[in-house]
């Protein structure tokens, strides 16, 4: 029964939720966190940091997290079919249908319609997590900095992380040295 509840809960964010894995988050919060109890929020906002810096898909990370805190490997495989299943049938269907619709400007309107819904579904979990992180203006000037560096400069995502890992590392041990 526990495996049902996981491929099901999974099921249900993958198959109610459009915009990808940041938009999957508020609901794997409310399902995971608030309604079932799997986990609580410290370890659900450790959750996410470890999925966002895992390679692959956050939302397939978050379920493979879950199924294995929650029912070892048949868990992680419940959570992860439930969590890739919908967006396989969607995007298998969207890609047979789109070939004979794509040209018409309704389908085009309705993709160009729902870019900024997915933009504000992906803020709006951002901003509670950021409040919940206790992040403060001074500790995300390191991500506003970043995103300008990519986007502005055109720096590598992977050099960003290289930097604020080893600037993170170097600071610990500065302060911890001067606590001595």
């Amino acid at each position: 029964m526990l495996y049902l509840q996981l491929f099901w809960t999974y099921l249900k964010i993958g198959s109610f939720t459009l915009g990808g894995g940041y938009v999957m988050l508020p609901m794997i919060e409310r399902e995971v966190v608030d309604r079932r109890r799997w986990i609580d929020s410290e370890e659900y906002l450790n959750m996410i940091a470890l999925a966002q810096a895992a390679p692959g898909l956050i939302a397939v990370n978050s379920a493979i997290f879950i199924g294995w805190r929650v029912g070892g490997w048949r868990g992680v495989i419940a959570t992860v079919l439930g969590a890739v299943l919908p967006s396989f049938v969607i995007i298998l269907a969207i890609a047979i249908l789109f070939q004979d619709y794509h040209q018409y400007p309704a389908v085009e309107a309705v993709f160009k319609g729902v870019r900024p819904a997915v933009v504000a579904l992906i803020a709006a979990p951002l901003c509670r997590m950021a409040r919940s992180a206790k992040i403060t203006w001074t500790t995300a000037l390191v991500p506003i900095a970043g995103a300008l560096l990519i986007w502005l400069v055109g720096l590598s995502p992977v050099w960003i992380i290289i930097t604020t890992v080893v600037a993170t590392l170097l600071y610990t041990y500065l302060n911890e040295r001067k606590q001595r």
